[in-house]
């Protein structure tokens, strides 16, 4: 029996596509970087590609789906974030897609923890000095930072990497506050506190962690009104999406002094994000890769493939975006 037709469109790692090319009749894309839409849209035309295993660089959108072959019945991404998806057309067309939730988590609340703490003690700074080669006494006044324990963290989301973040945060001895559009039970709160408002939790945060979905509710939700809420001096992090941020607001809370420093891993425009942040030194950047650890990145590919493996095998998927 010929094995299932498929089509990686991004460049994986090679434990996620040698286990593509040994399951599948894979056509293992090998450029210097993800396929584009047309790309991709020619190549599994080509390939008569029954699935086809993407990452978010790929906007699977109406336009997309209508132009793939018409025996494609999934289509896959490896990550946990589908705004790059249009879950609705996918549907009218009847193609199933997929995400990976779950297997990230702690991967990308080590990341934004690491990001906090280093936005916090001014990391992005000292490397610098050290790297300029040292060479001068640093008086006890002198750049200092914020300590963290025992801090106030607020969490915008409190989905699976929110309380992954929020068990970090009470290793630091930390309160934790958080916003989500409902409570959570007592026992995942875990001695959390909930606030139905956003805007009511914000006076509260020295720390301010993001991890909502992007959706047209959470767009720009931090924004210059937002940020006058936290206390003068707060630190920001953001490992969700860059479109939960005015970043023209963010630039002026962080020069201002009304924000002490932030820790970003996502923008607006990824790859060319705005490079006024780079010339901030109380910002510490880093390129969208708070999932990026080897165990991760396989345990997303290989997710993805399951999924596909169990559509293509006449199964029902195990990460549906629509049922």
């Amino acid at each position: 029996m010929p094995k299932p037709r498929l089509l990686v469109a991004a460049l994986l790692p090679d434990a996620v596509t040698a286990r593509a090319a040994a399951e599948f009749d894979a056509l293992i894309h090998r450029g210097a970087d993800d396929m584009t839409a047309p790309q991709a849209i020619a190549a599994a035309q080509t390939h008569e590609a029954q699935a086809i295993l993407f990452t978010n660089t790929l906007r699977f959108d109406a336009a997309t789906i209508a132009a793939l072959p018409p025996g494609l019945r999934i289509g896959a991404t490896s990550s946990v974030g589908f705004d790059h998806i249009d879950v609705a057309a996918a549907r009218a067309a009847g193609v199933i897609v997929t995400n990976t939730p779950g297997v990230l988590d702690d991967c990308t609340a080590d990341f934004a923890f690491m990001l906090l703490l280093a936005a916090a003690r001014r990391a992005h700074e000292y490397d610098a000095l050290m790297r300029a080669g040292w060479g001068y006494r640093i008086g006890q006044g002198d750049l200092l930072g914020i300590r963290v324990s025992g801090q106030t963290l607020g969490l915008l989301g409190m989905g699976r990497i929110g309380q992954a973040m929020a068990r970090r945060a009470r290793g630091f001895g930390m309160t934790v506050l958080y916003h989500a559009r409902h409570r959570l039970p007592p026992e995942q709160e875990d001695g959390a506190t909930w606030f139905p408002e956003f805007h009511e939790m914000l006076p509260h945060c020295r720390f301010l962690s993001l991890h909502a979905p992007s959706t047209p509710a959470t767009a720009g939700i931090v924004n210059a009104e937002t940020l006058a809420l936290l206390p003068r001096g707060a630190v920001l992090v953001n490992t969700a999406r860059g479109g939960l941020v005015d970043e023209d607001a963010l630039l002026a809370a962080l020069t201002s002094g009304q924000l002490f420093a932030a820790g970003l891993d996502v923008f607006r425009d990824e790859p060319g994000y705005d490079r006024r942040f780079a010339a901030l030194p109380n910002v510490f950047l880093t390129p969208h890769i708070g999932s990026g650890s080897v165990e991760t990145r396989n345990a997303m590919g290989f997710r993805a493939l399951d999924n596909i493996a169990a559509v293509l095998s006449g199964g029902a998927p195990i990460d549906p975006l629509w049922r």
